[in-house]
């Protein structure tokens, strides 16, 4: 709710010649929430409530912006909001369990309301990844309707959305793409989403905004905005975390100090993990283990017309790998294990020109990716090391985007963008060439509302030259490859009522052909198995078809959206009956293929303290070209929970305990490459409670996952040949912050 209110005495006063955007938040009872975050999304400037609930952001320019409002335990608040002179602002937020993000920034680029984007969504915020965190940012992603994590153990995943994974699915650091190597199942996206605010999801193709391997969806990992003293004095900030799993002994601790004085801002987060080996109902598994350590710093700086952040990412870990045909335990001690470095450098700026508002984002990228295999034991049985492949990726990124608004009725962004990528082989296994790619695109993408109607369309043309070195190892001699490839979408959003919205989306996507695809030759020794790529593959294209129907309401939450993503020249891996050093041999290859399917999410307030939430997902894939089944789609699954909920009790600020049941199916559609794995429950429970320590918040987090020990194997694990998926685990996290 937004009200007109009084200037707030002196501190309203002192800024009544300049710019300012001040007012007060409050519950739905009119107590003043102190510590909430109030941000205009398009400047990037934030304030944070006081004792009273005021704020004040001062040295704005005029304009229209995007207002967000958020407080733990209430539902955050978007409002479009004109800045003129000393402009007033009063919110009232509302406890409420349905936590639903108000803006995305993906679907469009820039700030837009859920409701009104075309492309299906969602959001994990900021207190659902605090009970959600993980060392791999897909499995803290697997909870959401329509995306699974094709996993390693515990410790590496892969997003799979809408049955697709890998090179297909691009994963963005604060908008800025992060270049890996993920055609190997044991290379996931090397990001912490302990570092972020809250993570964004496209579920389907958007290649019409971000250009090549956005084919099957976006991940974009948002941070929280640096602090910003809004010309107050300098402050100070600290938040710390510990954190323990009883199955892997895992143990975990973040602490994060910021601050801000005049026009700067700066954080430094730091994060440490440690696990021992995985433990599933029938034993342990050995040689399951990581070691991960991650962190940022970052500094910014905030002016009248525009601001500038520069931010250093590093993501480090060492993971052990339950080698294939490895018994699961009772084996010699030591294994194989990938160490994974990536280390990142963004620098991200917007600026005001007149009505257009430029935004600049640039990333240097240094991703490296070290297998190392036992090669036999020494003295007295300690096992030997040896690289089995070391393989360097640099990536530069550069995206200069344009947004501008006419009136209340048009808005639009226009960007170019462009890519730089070395790959380095330096192992004695050639897994790929050396190898250069440079890449550029550009795309024109604008909405019209008029009414209870909008129209979002867009399209793009990217050009991308591959240059591979000759390679003795893998039989290659030099190579170029040049693709021009354009992208487009059209979207139509129906607004019959508050909080509803029916919508349908038709797009074009494509994806480039990997390195690996392309001209592997040797052991893929993870997978037990000899690939042979293929050099004349072409890249894939796809054509996606998205309808649905999401309700938002103060007591209901709903979504109803189903797909059908046609791909032609859709590249997979198929046995033959050839073999080499006792390896079978697999050769890539190319057939069209489609994808369909569908997505439920509900939710509902039955009463004050009780809420409750169900979600299902079903995709089904098919090689056209063969009829045969596409490998590692994942069978139909079905969630329901219940959530109790408190507040404002003697002994804690805020209470929740949630139990969830999830069911997921057989799948029978199986591909040569499949492995059938049986159906099968879970049972999950959490709780947890906040409260005031020492003038600062504390909160409290226990969960309990497969709280019954079942006995399963997921489909989309890499162990289910060998190994049960882990049993019960306990984890116990606890954060102080202000």
């Amino acid at each position: 709710m937004v009200t007109a209110m009084h200037p707030l005495s002196a501190l309203s006063l002192l800024f009544a010649l300049a710019d300012t955007l001040s007012g007060r938040v409050t519950d739905r009872a009119g107590s003043p929430l102190p510590t909430a975050t109030v941000l205009v999304s398009e400047l990037h400037r934030v304030a944070t409530t006081g004792a009273d609930g005021a704020f004040v952001l001062a040295d704005l320019p005029s304009g229209q912006y995007t207002v967000i409002v958020r407080h733990v335990g209430f539902a955050p608040v978007a409002r479009e909001v004109v800045i003129r002179g000393a402009t007033t602002l009063g919110v009232a937020l509302e406890r409420a369990p349905l936590w639903l993000e108000p803006v995305t920034i993906t679907a469009t680029r820039a700030p837009i309301p859920t409701l009104a984007s075309p492309l299906a969504t969602a959001a994990l915020s900021e207190d659902a990844l605090r009970r959600e965190q993980s060392v791999s940012l897909a499995h803290s992603l697997s909870r959401l309707p329509g995306i699974h994590a094709l996993s390693t153990g515990a410790q590496i995943g892969k997003p799979v959305i809408r049955g697709l994974a890998g090179a297909r699915v691009l994963v963005l650091a604060d908008g800025s793409r992060l270049e890996d190597y993920s055609w190997s199942d044991e290379d996931g996206p090397s990001v912490d989403a302990r570092l972020a605010q809250r993570v964004e999801v496209i579920r389907g193709p958007a290649s019409v905004l971000y250009g090549s391997d956005a084919l099957g969806g976006v991940v974009n990992v948002i941070p929280a905005e640096l602090p910003d003293a809004n010309g107050g004095p300098r402050l100070i900030r600290t938040g710390f975390e510990v954190s323990g799993a009883t199955n892997n002994a895992e143990v975990g601790a973040s602490a994060r100090v910021e601050g801000a004085a005049g026009p700067w801002g700066w954080r430094v987060f730091g994060i440490g993990r440690a696990a021992g080996s995985l433990h599933t109902p029938a034993g342990r598994l050995d040689n399951t283990g990581f070691g991960a350590v991650n962190g940022e710093a970052a500094v910014g700086r905030r002016g009248t017309r525009g601001s500038a952040t520069l931010r250093y990412t590093r993501y480090a870990g060492e993971f052990k790998l339950l080698e294939a045909n490895e018994p699961p335990s009772g084996a010699a001690a030591g294994g194989p294990e990938r160490r994974l470095s990536d280390d990142r450098i963004q620098l991200a700026a917007d600026h005001l020109l007149g009505s257009l508002r430029l935004e600049t984002k640039a990333q240097w990228e240094r991703h490296s990716l070290v297998e190392i295999s036992d090669t036999g034991t020494g003295p007295g049985g300690a096992p030997l090391e040896g690289t089995a492949f070391d393989l360097l990726l640099n990536t530069g990124t550069l995206d200069l985007l344009a947004h501008h608004v006419a009136g209340s009725a048009v808005r639009g962004t226009v960007g170019l963008s462009g890519v730089y990528q070395t790959n380095d082989t330096r192992g004695p296994i050639a897994l790929v060439p050396d190898a250069r790619v440079h890449a550029a695109g550009g795309f024109v993408f604008e909405q019209a509302t008029l009414g209870r109607w909008s129209v979002l369309a867009g399209g793009r043309v990217d050009l991308r030259r591959l240059t591979a070195d000759s390679n003795t190892a893998l039989a290659l001699s030099p190579q170029r490859r040049n693709y021009t490839a354009w992208s487009g979408d059209v979207g139509l959003v129906y607004r019959p009522g508050a909080g509803l919205a029916v919508s349908g989306n038709v797009g074009r996507a494509w994806r480039a052909p990997t390195l690996f695809e392309l001209f592997s030759n040797g052991p893929h020794l993870g997978e037990a198995r000899y690939e042979i790529g293929r050099a004349d593959l072409v890249p894939e294209g796809a054509a996606n078809v998205d309808v649905s129907v999401r309700w938002q309401a103060n007591r209901v939450e709903a979504e109803v959206a189903a797909y059908r993503n046609a791909i032609a020249h859709y590249v997979f891996i198929t046995p033959t009956n050839q073999f080499k050093d006792t390896l079978r041999i697999y050769r890539y290859d190319q057939a069209d293929a489609l994808l369909t399917g569908a997505e439920v999410s509900v939710g509902v307030a039955v009463a004050t303290p009780l809420s409750l939430r169900g979600r299902f997902d079903a995709v089904r894939g098919t090689n056209r070209t063969t009829q045969e089944p596409l490998p590692l789609i994942p069978p139909a699954r079905v969630a329901v929970g219940a959530e109790l909920h408190g507040t404002g009790l003697r002994w804690a600020d805020r209470v929740r305990l949630a139990v969830e049941g999830e069911f997921v199916t057989r799948q029978t559609r199986l591909n040569p490459l499949d492995l059938p794995t049986a159906g099968y429950a879970l049972l999950n429970v959490e709780a947890g409670l906040e409260r005031p320590l020492w003038g600062r918040a504390i909160r409290l987090d226990v969960a309990a996952r497969n709280l019954g020990n079942t006995a399963y194997r997921s489909f989309l694990s890499r162990y289910k040949e060998f190994a049960l998926d882990p049993g019960r685990n306990v984890v116990l996290r606890v954060s102080l912050g202000e």
